[in-house]
C-alpha cells in the first residue's frame, strides 16, 4: 500500500521549498540593482496583501504577503507592465532618475532580470556540488563494463525479445549512438516511451539492425505517484555500483552536468507533452509540488534538499522561457531592442505583457484543476 503523508508535513515542505527559492530568487534581482544603483522599492516574498514587513534605511520595504506563490522586488522607475518610461518619470530630479531601473544602460538592465533565474540555477549547481563532495560520485565496478550490455535474459512482456533480439546479443548502439555500458541504454530508452528505435546488435560475427518500440511502463513509487517509463525489456550481466570520493572540482564539474541533464529532461517532457507523448496528466502545480514536497521530507533532510534542488532548476528554467510577464520575456524584449537600436513600442509591449499574464494564469488554473483531479477523493 502507498505511504500516506500527512497534510501538516505537505504544507511544512511546501513553504520550506518555495519559499526560500523564491527569497534567493528576488535577491539574485536585488543584489544585482543594488549593485548597479537601482533603488528597490519593494522586496515582497508573496502576492496579495502585507502580513507583516518593515522598511529600511535605504526605502525598501521587507515584506511577507498573503499569497505564497511568488514574490517580487518593485524597482524604482519600474511604473507600467511594459517598464517604459513614463511622463512622471521623465519629470523626476536628474539624481533621483539615476537611481531608477529605466536609467541603466540595456545590458545593466538584462543582467538584473537574468540575475534571478541564474541564482535559483548556481543554487541547484551548489547543492549537487556539495553532494558529490560529501558522498561522491556512482561507478559500476565489473572489471568489464561492456559485459553489461549483453542481454541475459528478458522480462516477460519484452519488446526487445518479440523484435528478434536473443540472449547472448550485445547491444553496441541505439538510433546510430554509441552505447558503452547498460546505463547508457537506460539513458536512451527510460525518457522514451512508445518511441520507435533502432537498436544495433552484435550476434557472434554478425552486426544486426533491429528496430523496437520502446514500451511505456506505468511504474508507482512509495507513495503511490504514478509515472509512464520507457522499457525494452532486457536484463543485463549483473554489475555492483560504488560510491567513489570526488575532489572539490569534480564535485563542481559533475553538479554542472546534472544541472544540464535535469534541464535537458524538462526540456524533452515539455516536448512529449506538447506532441501527445505523455499525458497533460504530468503536468504538475502547487498542490502537486506541496505533495512531492511532504514525500521528500518525510524522506529526510537529504532527499528533501535534492528536491530543492530540482525545484529551483525548475524554477530557473521556467523564468527563462520567452514569455512576457516572465523574466524570459522581459529578456526577449531587451534582445530586440539591442537588434533595432531602439525599444518595442510600449503599446506593443503592453498587449504582449498581458497576453503573458493571462496565459500564466490560465496554466496555473488548469494545472490546479490537474492536481485537484487527481487527488485520491476523485478516485485517480
Amino acid at each position: 500500500m502507498p505511504e500516506n503523508v500527512p497534510v501538516w508535513m505537505m504544507i511544512v515542505g511546501f513553504l520550506l521549498v518555495l519559499g526560500p527559492l523564491v527569497t534567493i530568487h528576488e535577491l539574485g534581482h536585488y543584489l544585482v540593482g543594488r549593485w548597479f544603483g537601482v533603488k528597490a522599492e519593494a522586496f515582497s516574498v508573496g502576492f496579495g496583501k502585507e502580513i507583516l514587513g518593515r522598511t529600511d534605511r535605504r526605502g525598501t520595504r521587507w515584506k511577507l504577503s498573503a499569497l505564497p506563490l511568488g514574490g517580487y522586488v518593485q524597482f524604482a522607475g519600474d511604473m507600467n507592465p511594459a517598464g517604459v518610461p513614463s511622463p512622471e518619470w521623465l519629470a523626476l530630479p536628474e539624481e533621483e532618475r539615476n537611481r531608477t531601473f529605466q536609467s541603466k544602460a540595456l545590458w545593466k538592465r538584462a543582467l538584473i532580470v537574468l540575475a534571478g533565474p541564474l541564482t535559483n540555477l548556481a543554487l541547484a549547481v551548489a547543492i549537487f556540488a556539495a553532494f558529490n563532495f560529501a558522498y561522491g560520485k556512482i561507478v559500476q565496478t565489473p572489471i568489464d563494463p561492456a559485459k553489461t550490455n549483453i542481454v541475459q535474459k528478458f522480462t516477460e512482456e519484452s519488446p526487445a525479445r518479440e523484435a528478434g533480439i536473443r540472449v547472448g546479443d550485445r547491444i553496441v548502439a541505439i538510433n546510430g549512438e554509441r552505447v558503452a555500458q547498460f546505463s547508457d541504454i537506460v539513458e536512451r530508452v527510460a525518457l522514451y516511451p512508445n518511441r520507435r528505435i533502432t537498436i544495433e546488435v552484435e550476434r557472434g560475427a554478425e552486426t544486426l539492425q533491429v528496430p523496437v518500440r520502446i514500451m511505456a511502463s506505468q511504474e508507482t513509487d512509495r507513495f503511490g505517484n504514478a509515472m509512464s517509463v520507457g522499457r525494452i525489456g532486457v536484463f543485463s550481466a549483473p554489475y555492483d555500483q560504488k560510491l567513489v570520493p570526488v575532489g572539490a572540482a569534480e564535485a563542481v564539474t559533475l553538479a554542472f552536468e546534472q544541472s544540464a541533464d535535469t534541464v535537458r529532461m524538462m526540456v524533452l517532457g515539455i516536448y512529449q507533452i506538447i506532441a501527445g507523448d505523455r499525458s497533460v496528466k504530468e503536468l504538475g502545480g502547487p498542490i502537486k509540488i506541496a505533495k512531492f514536497s511532504g514525500e521528500q521530507l518525510s524522506l529526510g533532510p537529504e532527499a528533501f534538499v535534492a528536491f530543492v534542488a530540482l525545484i529551483s532548476i525548475n524554477l530557473g528554467f521556467i523564468n527563462l522561457l520567452p514569455i512576457p510577464a516572465l523574466d524570459g520575456g522581459h529578456l526577449a524584449f531587451y534582445a530586440a531592442e539591442a537588434v533595432r537600436r531602439k525599444p518595442v513600442g510600449q503599446r506593443s509591449q503592453e498587449w504582449a505583457f498581458r497576453t503573458g499574464v493571462a496565459f500564466v494564469l490560465a496554466l496555473m488554473v488548469f494545472v490546479t484543476f490537474n492536481d485537484i483531479a487527481s487527488l485520491p477523493i476523485f478516485g485517480s
